[in-house]
């Protein structure tokens, strides 16, 4: 495609060079430009990559897209923001895949993954092709590829976007990041449906107090970006949006809504419960434990049936999931007790995980987790106080440390296990942590190995080393 192509119908300031330059790719990283590539560079939090201009010009690029005036004879475009172009470069050099596909977004703090996985589910009962894209990973067809980030940079999602549709998939059910919003990710993309799960404390290293988080999910829902709009009314924000947004469709355990739940049977097998979606009334099997995850269930449930799946498809989907890999996932049984592995890293996240499980439990409940270096640090005594709170005995150890020291946020944890009084034991080395805490497992007792779920490492000091909670248990257990 020529460069003239590419930028025909985005809003740049200038050109300078030869336009009619053949463009054979598009990269935002100089370590993966290709020859005749177009390079794009913005200034970001980090890192500034107009400064690597002459490193994409050594590796071949083509020609260059900016946000200011940059030393090269290459052809350059020069737009005003760098981000939200490279969405629109992207999705016209894909040749509009997106509007093959039928987009569903979640966005939230939690839920967002289970929410996708139990919409694929449904769709597949129902015989529909379907797509997960999300923090473990894209799944499409006999397709899987590797966990990135929550939401795909534009120019590799474009690329799945036109695999998925070359390859006759109809729905795409997204997880929404609020980074994603923040940096344009999404920019222009129409949704078929929006679903909006909750909104507690995360990223406020990134976004610096609620207000401004809160108002970044809340966008998601602006200017008809969703045709529908699925809003949780148990949520404060979910609350706010329910007035704002017009025509949305609600769910909730405990407000007054379009979607709820009656009857509800909880066990360490699964929940039970009757679903009333919107006067259509089904009794409902679910494989996974806690009644956050029938507040996620109706929020699927209310999604389906808005884009026309009968009830009970919706129903049976829902029984076909047998679960989803690190949320709140039965793993092991061992001495008599029940191992989960839960991705639950914020204050909420684990109290909810906790709170189903502390209902089940027969015997102790141990809780064991740690947090995330370089990121907010303000929840670390939090999740410290809730676990202590609603644990008989709380493990702490390291999650991914990245480039802090991981005594220091053991320490920060440790203060909210000290404010009311908690039992605890530090272990900074993970694997060695999870053995301790199985050989306090016995008959009844539940183990809770929070944080990570199904990730498959532990970055520390910028690198990434191969590590599984699930499979640190299962090698121990033997």
């Amino acid at each position: 495609m020529k460069l003239s192509q590419l930028i025909r119908n985005i809003a740049y300031e200038k050109t300078f060079g030869d336009c009619e330059v053949e463009i054979s790719g598009i990269s935002t990283n100089t370590k993966n430009v290709c020859k005749g590539d177009l390079f794009i560079c913005y200034s970001g939090i980090n890192c500034d990559s107009h400064t690597l201009v002459g490193e994409a010009e050594r590796a071949g690029a083509a020609a260059i897209v900016c946000e200011r005036e940059v030393e090269t004879q290459l052809p350059r475009v020069i737009v005003r923001g760098g981000r939200a172009t490279v969405a629109l470069l992207a999705a016209e050099f894909y040749h509009h895949p997106e509007k093959k596909l039928k987009l569903v977004g979640v966005t939230g703090t939690n839920g967002k993954t289970t929410t996708t996985y139990m919409l694929k589910s449904i769709f597949d009962k129902k015989g529909l092709k379907s797509a997960v894209i999300g923090t473990l990973g894209v799944t499409y067809g006999d397709i899987f590829v590797s966990p990135q980030l929550t939401t795909p940079d534009p120019v590799f999602m474009y690329s799945l976007f036109a695999d998925m549709a070359e390859r006759g998939i109809e729905y795409v059910f997204m997880e929404v990041s609020a980074h994603a919003i923040y940096f344009d990710k999404i920019a222009r993309l129409k949704f078929e449906a929006g679903i909006f799960t909750n909104c507690t404390q995360d990223h406020l290293d990134f976004f610096g107090d609620m207000k401004r988080y809160a108002a970044c999910k809340a966008s998601f829902f602006e200017n008809g970006r969703c045709k529908i709009a699925v809003i949780n009314a148990d949520d404060k924000l979910g609350m706010k949006l329910m007035k704002e947004v017009p025509e949305a469709l609600s769910y909730g355990l405990e407000n007054p809504c379009d979607s709820f739940a009656v009857n509800i049977e909880e066990s360490l097998d699964g929940t039970r419960f009757v679903v009333n979606l919107s006067d259509e009334i089904y009794e409902i099997s679910l494989n996974l434990a806690g009644r956050h995850n029938v507040s996620n269930a109706l929020a699927a449930a209310t999604c389906a049936c808005a884009l026309g799946v009968d009830i009970q498809s919706i129903a049976e989907g829902l029984a076909d999931l047998k679960s989803v890999p690190g949320r709140l996932e039965r793993v092991a049984k061992h001495n008599g007790g029940d191992i989960f592995v839960d991705f639950a890293h914020t204050p909420d996240g684990l109290e909810k995980s906790l709170t189903a499980l502390r209902k089940l439990c027969k015997g102790k409940l141990y809780c064991l987790f740690g947090c995330g270096g370089n990121r907010d640090a303000t929840k670390r005594p939090l999740m410290g106080k809730v676990a202590a709170k609603l644990s008989d005995f709380v493990i702490i150890t390291s999650d991914n440390p990245r480039f802090e020291d991981p005594f220091d946020i053991i320490m920060q944890i440790e203060k909210g296990v000290d404010e009311v009084g908690g039992r605890y034991v530090s272990v900074t080395d993970r694997e060695l942590a999870i053995e301790y805490a199985l050989n306090l497992v016995s008959q009844g007792d539940i183990l809770l190995v929070a944080g990570k779920g199904g990730e498959s490492y532990q970055e520390i000091m910028g690198v990434k080393h191969s590590f599984s909670d699930n499979q640190v248990i299962k090698k121990l257990i033997g």
